[in-house]
């Protein structure tokens, strides 16, 4: 129902601004941009995503299929058992689908967008079957698209390369800002949906493997931040290829020692991922095309002027304002907040304020609207209960902790 209402309102909202856009400034081919938009978009979800996930998801879910059969992803639930019992405590003990969410947060925190898609979709679909209600959105899968619409990332490559490619002076140095202030996101998250779903987080289980994470996130800043650009880019493209690669290995040598055969059971999975594929398609063209609307319509443009105006009257520092269109857009669309981003940098600098706090953004947070039509449009989940609050209130904590980080770093 709120997706309903968020849908509809993109729509309405795009419409009321072209007609303002049209008769007070003259701009008469709004409405053609709009409609050009929509089209542009609807290509878009089926050309650029849905075809390439195709393959994607057919090989990635091969993969897990040889890792459930080999025994590895309830290996890997029953050392998470503990912590996941206290965020998903809907989930039973040793259940498969807490190695594929573990697989599938791994693969977010190293940066893998490719390989973290499909491990998603997979452990959505295992979290539907334990799903009484399947046309609303369980506890559990809540919590799941709350910390996967935070996306706490460890290494943000994209925006890293982005930055080297537009002549940063030091490409790397919104690596530490982007980690804390995607962690402030991820565990805004964790507490927001934990509260409404009166969880205790305050026990001893789940305090020591937040602080253990915390530690390894410490570790990892203090490890990378001694490293120039070159260095860096290397080490962590090569940390996180070699441990997907030894992840699919030990899937197949798991498979072998238990005497599965390894290529049946990926040709079974990979099954699954195409059906999962062609099943989301219709979600994907309709919350892009909505997305493509709004953004056609010059709604977020105005929204950031009127902003900067009522800070500006307010006689507070107003700069970070020409970095916002990154941070509305990213909830919306990740392509369009790339965009953003990139497009800040070119006209502000990639060492300005402005500059490094859309890159801030795009690493902060992640596609609210995409990763819940995407992974509920794959079960076909239609009441989405709070995940839509849940995902922009930590979108929201990412945005707030990416601009104070921001001025204590760069300001």
């Amino acid at each position: 129902m709120v997706l309903n209402y968020i849908w509809v309102g993109f729509f309405i909202i795009a419409f009321v601004v072209a007609i303002v856009q049209s008769i007070f400034f003259g701009d008469s081919g709004v409405f053609e941009r709009i409609m050009t938009s929509s089209f542009e978009m609807a290509e878009f979800a089926v050309m650029d995503i849905c075809l390439p996930l195709v393959g994607i998801m057919t090989l990635w879910m091969g993969f897990m299929k040889i890792g459930e059969r080999a025994g590895a992803v309830n290996f890997l639930s029953r050392i998470v058992g503990p912590f996941f019992e206290k965020l998903f405590p809907e989930v039973p003990k040793n259940h498969r689908v807490n190695g594929e969410l573990v697989m599938n947060f791994s693969a977010n925190m190293l940066g893998l967008d490719n390989a973290a898609t499909p491990m998603g979709l997979k452990a959505m679909q295992s979290l539907q079957e334990l799903n009484p209600n399947k046309e609303t959105a369980s506890n559990a899968q809540i919590m799941f698209l709350a910390l996967n619409t935070s996306s706490i990332t460890i290494i943000p490559l994209s925006v890293i390369a982005q930055r080297s490619i537009l002549g940063a002076a030091n490409p790397t140095d919104v690596f530490i800002p982007i980690l804390i202030a995607t962690f402030v996101s991820t565990l805004t998250a964790i507490i927001y949906v934990g509260i409404r779903q009166k969880l205790n987080l305050w026990n001893k289980t789940f305090l020591a493997w937040i602080g253990g994470i915390m530690l390894v996130i410490a570790g990892l800043v203090f490890w990378f931040a001694n490293m120039d650009k070159e260095t860096m880019n290397q080490v962590s493209g090569l940390l996180s290829n070699s441990l997907l690669l030894a992840i699919i290995v030990a899937f197949m040598v798991g498979g072998l020692y238990k005497k599965i055969n390894v290529y049946e059971a990926f040709i079974d999975g990979a099954k699954g991922g195409f059906e999962t594929s062609v099943k989301i398609i219709p979600y994907l063209v309709g919350m892009l095309v909505g997305i493509g609307v709004l953004r056609a319509s010059g709604a977020l443009d105005m929204l950031t002027d009127g902003i900067a105006w009522c800070f500006n009257a307010l006689h507070i520092d107003s700069k970070f304002v020409d970095a916002l269109p990154t941070a509305f857009m990213k909830p919306l669309s990740g392509s369009g907040a790339r965009a953003m981003m990139v497009e800040t940098m070119r006209e502000f600098g990639p060492d300005s304020f402005a500059g490094r706090l859309s890159c801030l953004f795009q690493g902060a947070t992640d596609t609210t609207f995409y990763i819940i039509a995407l992974y509920f449009g794959s079960v076909g989940i239609k009441k989405t209960r709070y995940a839509v609050g849940a995902g922009l209130i930590a979108d929201m904590a990412g945005i707030l902790a990416a601009i104070f980080v921001c001025y204590l770093f760069f300001n």
